[in-house]
Protein backbone atom coordinates (compact mmCIF):
# COMPACT_ATOMS: atom_id res chain seq x y z
CA UNK A 1 0.00 0.00 0.00
CA UNK A 2 1.40 3.46 -1.21
CA UNK A 3 2.28 6.01 1.85
CA UNK A 4 2.14 8.42 -0.82
CA UNK A 5 -0.59 10.78 0.00
CA UNK A 6 0.14 10.40 3.62
CA UNK A 7 3.55 11.84 3.07
CA UNK A 8 1.91 14.77 0.76
CA UNK A 9 -0.87 15.71 3.00
CA UNK A 10 1.50 15.54 6.14
CA UNK A 11 3.67 17.85 4.71
CA UNK A 12 0.96 20.69 3.79
CA UNK A 13 0.95 23.62 6.13
CA UNK A 14 -2.08 24.04 8.54
CA UNK A 15 -3.34 25.43 12.12
CA UNK A 16 -6.38 26.02 13.53
CA UNK A 17 -8.74 28.22 11.66
CA UNK A 18 -6.34 28.39 8.64
CA UNK A 19 -6.69 25.28 7.07
CA UNK A 20 -7.49 26.45 3.30
CA UNK A 21 -4.30 24.64 1.89
CA UNK A 22 -5.48 21.28 3.12
CA UNK A 23 -9.05 22.74 1.68
CA UNK A 24 -7.33 23.08 -1.69
CA UNK A 25 -5.56 19.69 -1.65
CA UNK A 26 -8.73 17.99 -0.93
CA UNK A 27 -10.62 19.81 -3.54
CA UNK A 28 -8.06 18.60 -6.42
CA UNK A 29 -8.60 14.71 -4.55
CA UNK A 30 -12.14 14.79 -5.21
CA UNK A 31 -11.95 16.44 -8.98
CA UNK A 32 -9.50 13.18 -9.66
CA UNK A 33 -12.27 10.96 -8.99
CA UNK A 34 -15.84 11.58 -10.34
CA UNK A 35 -17.96 9.08 -8.49
CA UNK A 36 -16.97 11.64 -5.25
CA UNK A 37 -19.29 14.44 -4.30
CA UNK A 38 -17.93 17.25 -2.06
CA UNK A 39 -20.31 19.22 0.11
CA UNK A 40 -19.18 22.03 2.80
CA UNK A 41 -21.26 23.85 5.14
CA UNK A 42 -21.02 27.69 6.02
CA UNK A 43 -18.17 27.15 8.33
CA UNK A 44 -15.94 25.62 6.28
CA UNK A 45 -16.31 21.98 7.24
CA UNK A 46 -16.34 19.55 3.98
CA UNK A 47 -17.68 16.53 3.14
CA UNK A 48 -16.63 14.08 1.03
CA UNK A 49 -19.50 11.28 0.09
CA UNK A 50 -18.99 8.00 -1.96
CA UNK A 51 -22.93 6.76 -2.48
CA UNK A 52 -23.62 3.52 -1.64
CA UNK A 53 -24.23 0.39 -4.67
CA UNK A 54 -27.52 -0.95 -1.86
CA UNK A 55 -30.71 0.25 -0.34
CA UNK A 56 -30.81 4.11 -0.05
CA UNK A 57 -32.39 3.24 3.18
CA UNK A 58 -28.87 1.59 4.71
CA UNK A 59 -27.12 4.12 7.04
CA UNK A 60 -24.20 6.17 6.12
CA UNK A 61 -20.64 5.53 7.27
CA UNK A 62 -19.17 8.86 7.98
CA UNK A 63 -15.55 8.74 8.87
CA UNK A 64 -14.05 12.19 10.24
CA UNK A 65 -10.92 13.69 10.69
CA UNK A 66 -9.10 17.35 11.61
CA UNK A 67 -7.53 19.45 9.36
CA UNK A 68 -5.85 21.18 11.41
CA UNK A 69 -3.14 20.47 14.18
CA UNK A 70 -1.58 23.24 16.75
CA UNK A 71 0.07 26.10 15.20
CA UNK A 72 0.52 30.34 14.44
CA UNK A 73 -0.91 32.66 12.50
CA UNK A 74 1.33 35.72 11.56
CA UNK A 75 -0.38 39.18 13.12
CA UNK A 76 1.90 41.98 12.36
CA UNK A 77 5.57 42.93 12.15
CA UNK A 78 6.95 45.06 14.65
CA UNK A 79 10.03 46.76 14.98
CA UNK A 80 13.33 45.36 15.20
CA UNK A 81 12.78 42.11 13.07
CA UNK A 82 9.75 41.04 15.28
CA UNK A 83 6.84 39.09 14.75
CA UNK A 84 3.67 39.20 16.73
CA UNK A 85 1.81 35.99 15.95
CA UNK A 86 -1.02 33.96 17.64
CA UNK A 87 -0.86 30.49 18.71
CA UNK A 88 -3.83 28.02 18.60
CA UNK A 89 -3.75 24.83 20.26
CA UNK A 90 -2.51 23.32 23.17
CA UNK A 91 1.46 22.87 24.00
CA UNK A 92 2.73 23.01 27.03
CA UNK A 93 4.70 26.46 28.22
CA UNK A 94 8.30 24.93 28.49
CA UNK A 95 8.52 23.91 24.83
CA UNK A 96 8.53 27.58 23.66
CA UNK A 97 11.62 29.31 24.13
CA UNK A 98 14.05 29.72 21.60
CA UNK A 99 12.00 27.34 19.48
CA UNK A 100 12.40 27.55 15.75
CA UNK A 101 9.11 28.61 13.92
CA UNK A 102 8.61 28.02 9.95
CA UNK A 103 6.18 30.44 8.46
CA UNK A 104 4.98 29.64 4.70
CA UNK A 105 3.76 33.29 3.40
CA UNK A 106 2.84 32.00 -0.44
CA UNK A 107 5.93 30.43 -2.20
CA UNK A 108 8.41 31.79 0.65
CA UNK A 109 9.73 29.92 3.51
CA UNK A 110 11.09 31.59 6.18
CA UNK A 111 12.06 30.38 9.75
CA UNK A 112 11.75 32.72 13.09
CA UNK A 113 12.85 32.02 16.59
CA UNK A 114 10.71 32.58 19.57
CA UNK A 115 11.41 35.31 21.91
CA UNK A 116 9.03 35.63 24.11
CA UNK A 117 5.04 34.90 24.57
CA UNK A 118 1.99 35.92 26.83
CA UNK A 119 0.33 32.98 28.32
CA UNK A 120 -3.68 33.00 27.85
CA UNK A 121 -6.05 33.05 30.62
CA UNK A 122 -7.79 29.96 30.15
CA UNK A 123 -5.88 26.98 29.19
CA UNK A 124 -2.58 28.72 30.62
CA UNK A 125 -0.86 27.64 27.45
CA UNK A 126 1.53 30.75 25.22
CA UNK A 127 -0.89 32.50 22.74
CA UNK A 128 0.60 35.86 21.60
CA UNK A 129 4.06 35.03 20.66
CA UNK A 130 6.45 37.32 19.43
CA UNK A 131 9.69 35.96 17.23
CA UNK A 132 12.46 37.09 15.56
CA UNK A 133 12.61 36.81 11.74
CA UNK A 134 15.26 37.75 9.25
CA UNK A 135 12.55 39.23 6.78
CA UNK A 136 9.09 40.65 7.21
CA UNK A 137 5.96 37.83 7.24
CA UNK A 138 2.76 38.98 5.78
CA UNK A 139 0.04 39.28 8.43
CA UNK A 140 -2.38 35.43 8.22
CA UNK A 141 0.86 33.91 7.04
CA UNK A 142 0.64 29.77 8.39
CA UNK A 143 3.46 29.41 10.95
CA UNK A 144 4.30 25.65 11.99
CA UNK A 145 6.94 24.08 14.16
CA UNK A 146 10.21 23.70 11.95
CA UNK A 147 10.17 19.84 12.02
CA UNK A 148 10.12 18.96 8.93
CA UNK A 149 8.03 17.45 6.03
CA UNK A 150 6.63 13.84 5.99
CA UNK A 151 9.50 10.91 6.00
CA UNK A 152 9.77 7.50 6.65
CA UNK A 153 12.70 5.56 8.53
CA UNK A 154 13.10 2.18 10.04
CA UNK A 155 9.60 1.61 9.88
CA UNK A 156 8.47 4.86 11.63
CA UNK A 157 6.89 7.93 10.11
CA UNK A 158 7.96 11.32 11.00
CA UNK A 159 6.60 14.94 10.35
CA UNK A 160 5.69 18.44 11.83
CA UNK A 161 2.10 17.00 11.88
CA UNK A 162 0.75 13.58 12.37
CA UNK A 163 -2.29 14.85 14.03
CA UNK A 164 -4.48 14.55 12.47
CA UNK A 165 -3.42 14.66 8.89
CA UNK A 166 -2.34 11.38 9.00
CA UNK A 167 -5.83 10.30 9.82
CA UNK A 168 -7.01 12.09 6.94
CA UNK A 169 -4.62 10.64 4.69
CA UNK A 170 -5.86 6.99 6.02
CA UNK A 171 -9.30 8.09 5.04
CA UNK A 172 -8.41 9.73 1.53
CA UNK A 173 -6.44 6.11 0.57
CA UNK A 174 -9.85 4.00 1.87
CA UNK A 175 -11.75 6.74 -0.16
CA UNK A 176 -9.37 5.93 -3.40
CA UNK A 177 -9.82 2.47 -2.94
CA UNK A 178 -13.48 2.28 -2.12
CA UNK A 179 -14.35 4.55 -5.04
CA UNK A 180 -13.06 2.04 -7.96
CA UNK A 181 -15.87 -0.30 -6.64
CA UNK A 182 -18.30 1.71 -4.07
CA UNK A 183 -19.55 -0.97 -1.73
CA UNK A 184 -22.90 -1.10 0.07
CA UNK A 185 -23.40 1.30 2.53
CA UNK A 186 -22.78 4.85 1.45
CA UNK A 187 -19.54 6.36 3.01
CA UNK A 188 -18.19 9.45 3.49
CA UNK A 189 -15.49 11.52 5.01
CA UNK A 190 -16.24 14.42 7.48
CA UNK A 191 -13.05 17.09 7.85
CA UNK A 192 -13.39 19.23 10.12
CA UNK A 193 -11.76 22.75 11.12
CA UNK A 194 -10.03 23.94 14.61
CA UNK A 195 -10.10 21.10 16.49
CA UNK A 196 -7.24 21.65 18.21
CA UNK A 197 -8.82 25.11 19.90
CA UNK A 198 -11.88 23.06 21.52
CA UNK A 199 -13.42 20.89 18.51
CA UNK A 200 -14.79 24.15 16.68
CA UNK A 201 -15.21 22.76 13.67
CA UNK A 202 -17.14 19.35 15.38
CA UNK A 203 -19.65 21.44 17.22
CA UNK A 204 -20.68 23.60 14.25
CA UNK A 205 -21.30 20.41 12.34
CA UNK A 206 -23.40 19.09 15.29
CA UNK A 207 -24.85 22.52 16.01
CA UNK A 208 -26.07 22.99 12.44
CA UNK A 209 -25.97 19.71 10.39
CA UNK A 210 -25.72 20.70 7.64
CA UNK A 211 -23.38 17.69 6.66
CA UNK A 212 -24.15 15.33 8.92
CA UNK A 213 -27.80 13.00 9.91
CA UNK A 214 -28.89 11.11 12.83
CA UNK A 215 -28.97 8.22 11.44
CA UNK A 216 -25.02 8.49 10.50
CA UNK A 217 -22.79 6.00 11.58
CA UNK A 218 -19.70 7.80 12.70
CA UNK A 219 -16.27 6.66 12.91
CA UNK A 220 -14.01 10.06 14.65
CA UNK A 221 -10.14 9.04 13.44
CA UNK A 222 -7.15 10.24 15.52
CA UNK A 223 -3.59 10.07 16.49
CA UNK A 224 -3.40 9.55 19.90
CA UNK A 225 -0.98 10.25 22.01
CA UNK A 226 0.51 6.62 22.81
CA UNK A 227 -0.25 4.90 26.41
CA UNK A 228 2.12 1.83 28.05
CA UNK A 229 -0.36 -0.74 27.18
CA UNK A 230 -1.73 0.87 23.81
CA UNK A 231 2.19 0.96 22.11
CA UNK A 232 3.15 1.81 18.77
CA UNK A 233 3.60 -1.58 16.41
CA UNK A 234 0.99 -3.05 18.25
CA UNK A 235 -1.50 -2.25 15.42
CA UNK A 236 -4.61 0.29 14.58
CA UNK A 237 -6.67 0.97 18.26
CA UNK A 238 -10.01 0.31 18.08
CA UNK A 239 -10.61 3.57 20.93
CA UNK A 240 -13.28 2.59 23.22
CA UNK A 241 -13.41 5.93 24.34
CA UNK A 242 -11.12 9.51 25.81
CA UNK A 243 -10.04 11.02 28.98
CA UNK A 244 -13.80 12.49 28.65
CA UNK A 245 -15.81 9.53 27.91
CA UNK A 246 -16.69 6.59 26.54
CA UNK A 247 -17.96 5.57 22.97
CA UNK A 248 -20.69 4.25 21.18
CA UNK A 249 -20.59 0.53 22.63
CA UNK A 250 -22.70 -0.36 19.64
CA UNK A 251 -20.73 0.73 16.59
CA UNK A 252 -17.38 -0.59 18.65
CA UNK A 253 -18.49 -3.99 18.93
CA UNK A 254 -19.27 -4.04 15.25
CA UNK A 255 -15.56 -2.62 14.14
CA UNK A 256 -13.98 -4.48 16.66
CA UNK A 257 -16.16 -8.10 14.58
CA UNK A 258 -14.42 -6.66 11.75
CA UNK A 259 -11.20 -6.11 12.87
CA UNK A 260 -11.31 -9.62 14.37
CA UNK A 261 -12.52 -10.92 10.83
CA UNK A 262 -9.78 -9.17 9.24
CA UNK A 263 -7.10 -11.09 11.78
CA UNK A 264 -8.28 -14.11 10.76
CA UNK A 265 -8.24 -13.75 7.17
CA UNK A 266 -4.61 -12.39 7.67
CA UNK A 267 -3.86 -15.35 9.95
CA UNK A 268 -4.75 -18.32 7.12
CA UNK A 269 -2.52 -16.41 4.96
CA UNK A 270 0.22 -16.44 7.16
CA UNK A 271 0.11 -12.45 7.31
CA UNK A 272 1.06 -10.66 10.23
CA UNK A 273 0.87 -7.09 8.30
CA UNK A 274 -2.59 -6.33 9.73
CA UNK A 275 -2.71 -5.84 13.90
CA UNK A 276 -5.20 -4.21 16.39
CA UNK A 277 -5.65 -3.40 19.76
CA UNK A 278 -8.53 -2.05 21.63
CA UNK A 279 -8.16 0.51 24.31
CA UNK A 280 -9.53 3.08 26.01
CA UNK A 281 -6.90 5.98 25.09
CA UNK A 282 -7.06 9.08 27.81
CA UNK A 283 -4.22 11.51 26.65
CA UNK A 284 -6.85 14.04 25.22
CA UNK A 285 -10.47 14.08 24.54
CA UNK A 286 -11.55 13.37 20.28
CA UNK A 287 -14.34 14.30 18.15
CA UNK A 288 -16.55 11.46 19.01
CA UNK A 289 -17.51 12.86 22.60
CA UNK A 290 -18.27 15.85 20.72
CA UNK A 291 -20.68 13.74 18.49
CA UNK A 292 -21.82 11.45 20.98
CA UNK A 293 -22.52 15.15 23.34
CA UNK A 294 -24.89 16.29 20.73
CA UNK A 295 -27.06 12.56 19.71
CA UNK A 296 -25.03 10.88 17.54
CA UNK A 297 -23.86 7.29 16.98
CA UNK A 298 -20.00 7.64 17.38
CA UNK A 299 -16.78 5.23 17.77
CA UNK A 300 -13.47 5.74 16.65
CA UNK A 301 -10.08 4.27 15.31
CA UNK A 302 -7.03 5.71 15.73
CA UNK A 303 -3.31 4.55 15.90
CA UNK A 304 -0.51 5.86 18.83
CA UNK A 305 1.40 8.91 18.45
CA UNK A 306 4.87 9.82 19.48
CA UNK A 307 5.58 13.37 20.12
CA UNK A 308 1.79 14.47 20.84
CA UNK A 309 1.74 17.95 19.52
CA UNK A 310 5.62 17.97 18.91
CA UNK A 311 6.59 17.75 22.65
CA UNK A 312 9.29 15.55 22.99
CA UNK A 313 9.23 15.13 26.80
CA UNK A 314 12.23 13.19 26.68
CA UNK A 315 14.13 15.90 25.96
CA UNK A 316 11.92 18.57 27.03
CA UNK A 317 12.21 20.40 23.46
CA UNK A 318 10.25 20.63 20.20
CA UNK A 319 10.35 17.49 17.94
CA UNK A 320 8.71 15.91 14.97
CA UNK A 321 5.28 14.17 15.82
CA UNK A 322 5.95 9.85 14.62
CA UNK A 323 3.76 7.05 14.54
CA UNK A 324 4.28 2.93 13.22
CA UNK A 325 3.82 2.59 9.24
CA UNK A 326 2.20 -0.58 10.40
CA UNK A 327 -0.58 0.80 12.24
CA UNK A 328 -1.11 3.31 9.90
CA UNK A 329 -1.40 0.33 7.00
CA UNK A 330 -3.70 -1.70 9.51
CA UNK A 331 -5.76 1.46 10.23
CA UNK A 332 -6.58 1.51 6.20
CA UNK A 333 -7.31 -2.06 6.27
CA UNK A 334 -9.80 -1.74 8.82
CA UNK A 335 -11.48 1.67 7.36
CA UNK A 336 -12.17 -0.34 4.24
CA UNK A 337 -13.18 -3.84 5.65
CA UNK A 338 -15.79 -1.73 8.10
CA UNK A 339 -17.29 0.30 4.49
CA UNK A 340 -17.42 -2.79 2.82
CA UNK A 341 -19.18 -4.65 5.43
CA UNK A 342 -21.36 -1.93 6.89
CA UNK A 343 -24.49 -2.52 5.21
CA UNK A 344 -24.36 -6.14 7.78
CA UNK A 345 -24.84 -4.15 10.82
CA UNK A 346 -27.22 -4.54 12.78
CA UNK A 347 -28.10 -2.12 15.78
CA UNK A 348 -28.46 -4.07 19.25
CA UNK A 349 -25.31 -6.16 18.95
CA UNK A 350 -27.39 -8.80 17.38
CA UNK A 351 -24.18 -11.71 17.34
CA UNK A 352 -23.54 -11.04 20.66
CA UNK A 353 -26.96 -11.65 21.93
CA UNK A 354 -27.16 -14.99 19.77
CA UNK A 355 -23.65 -16.17 21.01
CA UNK A 356 -24.65 -15.28 24.66
CA UNK A 357 -28.15 -16.78 24.30
CA UNK A 358 -27.27 -19.99 22.75
CA UNK A 359 -25.40 -20.36 26.22
CA UNK A 360 -28.00 -19.75 28.63
CA UNK A 361 -30.86 -22.43 26.67
CA UNK A 362 -27.73 -24.90 26.76
CA UNK A 363 -27.16 -24.33 30.81
CA UNK A 364 -30.76 -22.73 31.89
CA UNK A 365 -31.80 -25.98 33.13
CA UNK A 366 -29.39 -25.42 35.95
CA UNK A 367 -30.99 -21.94 37.40
CA UNK A 368 -33.86 -24.75 38.80
CA UNK A 369 -31.87 -28.04 39.51
CA UNK A 370 -31.68 -27.81 43.24
CA UNK A 371 -28.43 -30.14 42.98
CA UNK A 372 -26.18 -28.18 40.42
Amino acid sequence: MSTKLLTELCSIPTAPFVEHRIVAFVEKFVAKRPKLSLDRDSYGNLLMELRGTGDPKLPRWVYTAHMDHPGFVARRMLEDGLLEADFHGWVMEEFFKGQSVRFFDGDVESVGNIVDYRIGEERKVPEKVRLRVKKPVTPGTIGMWDQGTGREKSGKFYSRVCDDLAGAAAALVMMDQLHRKPPASTVALLLTRAEEEGFIGAIAASLKPKLLKKSDNIIAIETSAMQPYAPQGGGAIIRTGDKTSVFNSDLTYFITQQAEALKKIAEKKKDDTFKFQRSLMPGGTCEATIYDAYGFKAASICVPLGNYHNMDRAKMKIGPEYIDLGDWHSMVKLFVRVAREGHTWEPGMKPLKERVEKRFRQLEKLLSDPIA
